[in-house]
């Protein structure tokens, strides 16, 4: 199968940036959400990342305009029905996740292609809410999308070679790096990351150092080039929680239990960047340590 049309669910950073890579690289791009603000914000944030690569000379106006145009966007999960392949790029929640697929049965083609960006759930799960589970697999984009190269493809247990191989295919056409993961809890990057982060929470935690001194531990100690607080603020600390449950519930171990000051972060409304506030506060010029 050859893909042209691509549909992307949910309009915020991860769905913004993977409607723009396929933009430029020459897809036809139907983005979809349920609030027309996010959808506005969403255009804005994508002229605005493209405009930077024309300034630095990685594609060319006309490139910028073309690939703008093919972008359309709608609140209606009913238009899917012209798109090759779907991506669910909706807040990592699995209820939410399960009733998006659900919600598609009716409205996409037989032949086509649906996949999650999750970056923590089951595939094989998520499959089992489609009509076709062979036809479906994880497409894991890295955040931030334009920049981050490497893309994680997880097939479910009902995963067809020619859906794996058809999606690889797509990603070699964007110009990204795919990996292949097994379906396991957080599959590679967060299997390895998350737990990281979560480490080091339990550090400042327990008082072993503050945020600054953990952070420069690692930048300087480890060659890091963000310390693992400042990456969590970056992820945001609502997703890092979330990826943690998975873990902790996917192999009941508790080296994944998730640290107890994470959660009073998160029950806070403390979530990082996007909120202004987590392990640094982001009402300055320069992100001051709030522990």
């Amino acid at each position: 199968m050859t893909v042209h049309a691509v549909g992307i669910i949910g309009a915020g950073q991860m769905g913004s940036g993977i409607a723009q890579v396929f933009a430029v690289a020459g897809f036809d791009v139907l983005l979809m959400d349920q609030h027309a603000q996010k959808l506005t914000e969403a255009l804005a944030y994508i002229e605005t990342n493209v405009d930077r690569q024309v300034a630095r000379g990685k594609i060319t106006s006309d490139a910028k305009r073309a690939a703008l145009a093919r972008i359309r966007t709608t609140q209606k999960i009913e238009e899917f029905g012209s798109s090759d392949l779907v991506i669910e790029a909706a807040t990592e929640q699995e209820a939410l996740k399960l009733t998006i697929f659900e919600s598609l049965k009716p409205h996409v083609r037989r032949d086509a292609i649906l996949t999650s960006n999750t970056s923590s759930i089951s595939i094989t799960k998520l499959a089992g809410r489609t009509a076709h589970p062979e036809r479906f697999m994880g497409l894991h984009f890295m955040n931030p999308v334009p920049v981050m190269q490497l893309v994680e493809l997880i097939r479910g247990i009902a995963t067809s070679d020619d859906t794996f191989h058809t999606v690889l295919s797509v990603v070699e056409r964007l110009g990204k790096t795919p990996v292949s993961a097994a379906d396991f809890p957080a599959f590679i990057v967060n299997r390895v990351l998350i737990p990281m982060i979560n480490e080091a929470v339990y550090v400042l935690y327990e008082g072993v150092g503050s945020v600054r001194d953990i952070d420069l531990s690692m930048k300087l100690g480890a060659n890091h080039p963000m310390g693992p607080l400042e990456l969590a603020d970056f992820i945001g600390l609502d997703t890092c929680l979330s990826i943690m449950g998975v873990l902790n519930d996917g192999f009941a171990d508790p080296k994944y239990r998730p640290c107890p000051l994470l959660i009073k972060y998160v029950e806070a409304g403390w979530l990082g960047r996007k909120t202004g506030r987590g392990f640094y506060d982001y009402g300055a010029d320069e992100p001051i340590p709030t522990r």
